[in-house]
């Protein structure tokens, strides 16, 4: 369900509607959360329909504050993750998809977090993940994520651009696309201009792309990041490689805000979540769009069902 102040209830339940009307693709659908707070939402915004509800959380509507930063809703909303995930670790369930988490709530409750995707990665017991961000046939890795800016060229090393790469053909060879063709766009301005602009594009990049090339990569960069996104220049590639955080996920949300999906590659569970915060600004005013959350229902789907078919 997300956080509970945000819109991650209404979307959950609207979508948790939608597949059991059969207006998406077929799927045994339960929403992880506080049976309080799903069944209220379910009230004002799937009214008629009773969601399969996984309680993880005994926290009360009535506790809580629509729009409003909240400790309670931070541990909440990271309970009903964790309990999803360790559901999918035990092959209890096929897939997880996640409604936006505040970060900044679950921290205020005293817990140190990052982000869904280091979770993840830490309950799963996995060193080498990714975080993509895809949308039909647009899809980005990012080398570093949730760091300071400042801390981004130590971040991107050889290895780290490499084990990226690799995650990322397969994740794209997974979907059907036999020889994936990568972009791996520049960590400085210009690709650096020869080392004018920095030297690690010349040092670290450009050997990494190299490397990759001789074990039979179709790959091609550094590009200068302030044009790889250009329609002429991303549509001839598969899947980028971006450097750091913002330097991705700005362009991709500008060409796919509503219907982006972020998943995590590398690890043994699938997982799929929307591309979207939790929009205090609307939550609980029925305002919000399920269209990135159905993209990430669908995508989840298509792998779970790959995945068993070749199990």
């Amino acid at each position: 369900m997300g956080d509970p102040a945000g819109i991650g209830p209404e979307i959950a339940v609207r979508l948790a509607r939608a597949v059991s009307a059969g207006k998406v693709s077929p799927a045994d659908v339960a929403v992880y959360g506080a049976p309080d707070v799903v069944e209220e939402a379910a009230r004002r915004f799937a009214p008629g329909f009773t969601p399969r509800t996984v309680a993880c959380s005994d926290l009360g509507f009535s506790q809580i504050r629509p729009g409003k930063l909240d400790a309670r809703c931070g541990l909440a909303a990271l309970e009903c993750f964790r309990t999803a995930t360790l559901d999918a670790i035990a092959g209890k369930v096929d897939a997880i998809v996640t409604c936006p988490i505040n970060k900044a709530a679950v921290n205020l409750a005293g817990i140190p977090f990052t982000g869904h995707t280091e979770l993840l990665a830490s309950l799963c017991g996995v060193r080498d993940f990714v975080m993509m961000q895809s949308a039909g046939e647009l899809r980005v890795v990012f080398v570093s994520t949730h760091i300071p800016l400042a801390q981004v060229p130590s971040a991107v090393t050889f290895d780290r651009i490499v084990t990226v790469t690799r995650l990322l053909r397969d994740a794209i060879v997974a979907e059907g696309i036999v020889h994936p063709k990568i972009a791996v766009a520049a960590l400085n301005p210009h690709a650096g201009e020869n080392g004018n602009m920095g030297t690690e594009d010349e040092t670290v990049v450009k050997p990494a792309v190299r490397a990759l090339a001789e074990e039979g990569f179709s790959i091609e960069g550094p590009f200068p990041p302030d044009t790889l996104f250009i329609e002429s220049i991303r549509s001839k590639f598969d899947g980028i490689v971006s450097m750091y955080h913002d330097q991705g996920h700005i362009p991709f949300k500008m060409l796919a805000f509503d219907r982006g999906v972020n998943s995590t590659l590398g690890l043994p569970v699938i997982r799929t979540s929307v591309d979207h915060g939790t929009a205090f600004e609307i939550a609980w005013k029925g305002a919000a769009s399920i269209g990135s959350l159905t993209a990430a229902y669908e995508l989840a789907r298509k792998r779970a069902v790959s995945r068993i078919a070749n199990a």
